[in-house]
Formats: structure tokens, sequence, C-alpha cells
């Protein structure tokens, strides 16, 4: 039973990395922009409070903008062609377990979870602007692989949901205005503040720049209860549709 969970989470995860349209944006985007903006000193990225370090502010940005589309993009868009096109109703006629389908994409997110961190946390090691210790930045890439849950329920949700044409649509509604919309790189207009309160990436971002030694603004047990809150709600919406789809 174990060798077939860990079959498919290995297929998944090939498949996936040898996709260049999936694997490329997510692993080159975010190393890219953090060493670009890293050389630029972080100026124009970083101004949200002159308390805050602009290094841990910068890192985790990007940290939760790479480890967002995995899980999104993967149960979203994924998940809903494959769900169109009948692969679900193949692998329930096959002798595998129920769960392993699910699990393999959950897997397959957290190893591109890690490989984000691993690849950010490389660079902000050698960047004199980043005062992090190694446990320090071990902390943040642990805080980053658990963040996948939130996003992969999202995911969840819109892939067994909507249509193959038009999950693309519905998941970059979701991508881009968490993105945006979280303060994960510049301050957020004091009128529309109160949205970010009700995203999982500011949650994600607040908890671990509290981790990197940062304040939150609202304490780690709010952010922790907030990310865990968004997955059991949209997980719990969506896996008695799975049952019956």
């Amino acid at each position: 039973m174990i060798r077939a969970y860990i079959a498919e989470a290995k297929y998944e995860t090939l498949r996936m990395l040898r996709a260049p349209a999936f694997a490329g944006p997510f692993l080159v985007i975010p190393i890219a922009m953090y060493l670009f903006f890293g050389m630029m000193g972080g100026s124009g990225t970083s101004a949200r409070a002159e308390s805050m370090p602009p290094g841990p502010f910068l890192l985790t940005g990007f940290l939760v903008m790479g480890i967002m589309g995995p899980p999104l993009f993967s149960f979203g868009m994924s998940m809903a062609l494959e769900r169109e096109q009948g692969l679900l109703q193949l692998k329930r006629a096959q002798p595998m377990p129920k769960g392993a389908y699910l699990l393999a994409k959950l897997l397959m997110s957290i190893i591109f979870a890690a490989l984000v961190a691993t690849e950010l946390a490389v660079a902000a090691a050698f960047r004199s602007r980043v005062p992090l210790t190694a446990g320090q930045l071990a902390s943040v890439g642990a805080v980053a692989i658990a963040g996948t849950l939130p996003f992969g329920a999202i995911g969840l949700f819109i892939g067994a949901r909507v249509s193959g044409r038009t999950a693309p649509a519905f998941v970059n509604l979701a991508y881009i205005p968490m993105m945006y919309l979280s303060g994960l790189f510049f301050p957020i207009p004091e009128g529309i503040r109160w949205i970010a309160l009700f995203s999982p990436a500011f949650h994600l971002n607040q908890l671990a720049l509290h981790v990197a030694g940062t304040p939150s603004l609202l304490g780690p047990a709010i952010n922790v209860a907030a990310m865990a809150g968004v997955t059991v709600m949209f997980a719990g919406l969506t896996v008695r549709r799975l049952v019956r789809a």
C-alpha cells in the first residue's frame, strides 16, 4: 500500500518537473526576481515599515509567491482537465488507494515548495543584507512547506467544480489577487488593508516573517488559525463532491 502511494507521488512529481510551462515559472521566477531586487538593495519593495528589515521581507515575499503556484495550478487546472477527460474515473477503476491521487498532488506541491525554499535560502545565505541564521532559514522553509495546505485546498475547490477550459481563469483569479493584495511586495493602501486578512498568503507571509525574527502584525497563533480555517473550509466543501463525482 505504501509503495502505491510513493509510486503515484513519484510519477506526478516527475510529470510536473518535466513540464517546462509548469516547473519553469515556479522554480525560476521567484529566485530571479529575488536576486534582481536584492541587487537593487530592496528599494521600492520593502518600505512597508521602517522597523522591518528589507532582507527578510523580500525573502518571505518571494517565497510565498513561489509556493502558492504549484498547489493552486496543480489542483485547480490539472485536476479540472483530468476530471473532465475521465482520468479520475479511470483511476477509481484501477487497484490503487483511494487517496493516492490527491496525496500525490499534495506531495508534489510540497516538493516544489522545498525546492523554492532551498534556492531562496541559498541565495539569502550569500547576501549580507539578510542577517538570518541557518536555523531561521530552516524555520522559514518549514513554514513555507506547511503553507502549501491552504493553497492546495483552494485549488482542490476550483478543480472539482469548474471545467478544464475555464480552470485557468479561475485559478488566476485566485492567484493574482492573493499575490498583490496580501502585502507581499508593497504596502497595501489603508482603505483596503482589511482585504489581506482574508488571504492565506498574507497570514503565511506574516508567519514566515515571525520565524525570521521580524514581528508580525497579528501574532502567529492568529496566522496559523486563519490558514487552518481556510484549509478545512475549502477541503470540506470539496471532498464530498469528489466522492460523488
